[in-house]
């Protein structure tokens, strides 16, 4: 491409900024696929600081996009402390805490999910902050699709739920607890994990594929699409949803200010 070629299509912007009508973002994307050379010749004279200029803007749209969801989370936030989700809360379910517990948190989850178990983690620092004041109801949401003992493990806890509710719990913590042994061994993990919980696993295997526990699945897995879950684990603080492995922090934000304010 020759000087005078480079001069009229530059001459050409030119005129089209000053006129106040500038080139649209077709024009533009027209103009350069005609003539690739000029990012070519600009590539290769200057890379550089052309490398610069897009680490620069990259970056820039990164900030710019982490702030857009950061707000539209806050908003999200806001908008549920005002008009709370409402999530089934059956009386016959197993929970973990005292039943008169000021906040109630529903764990929509998967054993077998790597950030499940970040979130139970950070599950463990929120009972330990608020002893007393928390209710944790588990909801089971396995991502069969992508995870090859996720509903082995949700039928096990529902079945030993209809014997012994602490036992469930238990169970809850070994899985989580040893999530290696679970990718390592699979159903004989789980076994022995409800076992060891003190559950009956002759009735836990006879109760796990019956309707009760199909049903109890089913319904968690649709209440956790109704609320916009598509991943786990997502969580329901007393109406208010966090979408996420998200740190303690996030946690005690949302528990402070359903408490008013203050942690004690």
């Amino acid at each position: 491409m020759n000087y005078n070629k480079i001069s009229l299509i530059v001459c050409a912007l030119a005129v089209g900024l000053l006129a106040a009508c500038a080139p649209t973002k077709s024009q533009i994307q027209d103009l350069l696929e005609k003539n690739p050379d000029i990012l070519v010749g600009a590539i290769q004279k200057h890379p550089n600081q052309i490398m610069e200029a897009l680490q620069k803007a990259a970056m820039a749209s990164q900030q710019q996009q982490q702030q857009k969801a950061e707000q539209e989370e806050q908003t999200r936030m806001d908008n549920e402390f005002k008009h709370p989700l409402e999530p089934t809360l059956p009386k016959d379910r197993a929970y973990f805490g005292p039943e008169d517990a000021p906040i109630t948190i529903v764990e929509y989850t998967d054993f077998q999910c790597p950030f499940c178990q970040r979130a139970y983690q950070t599950l463990q620092q929120v009972e330990k902050a608020y002893p007393g004041k928390i209710r944790l109801l588990y909801k089971s949401f396995p991502l069969t699709n992508i995870h090859e003992y996720a509903m082995d493990a949700a039928k096990r806890f529902e079945a030993i739920a209809l014997q012994n509710k602490a036992a469930a719990y238990k169970y809850y913590d070994d899985v989580f607890q040893h999530r290696d042994e679970l990718l390592k061994d699979g159903t004989k993990f789980l076994d022995r994990a409800a076992k060891q919980a003190g559950a009956n696993v002759a009735k836990m295997k006879k109760d796990m594929d019956g309707k009760v526990v199909s049903d109890r699945i089913k319904a968690d897995t649709s209440e956790a699409e109704k609320f916009g879950f598509t991943g786990t684990p997502g969580f329901i603080i007393s109406g208010v949803s966090v979408r996420g492995a998200y740190p303690f922090d996030t946690f005690k934000q949302i528990i402070d200010k359903k408490l008013g304010g203050g942690s004690k």
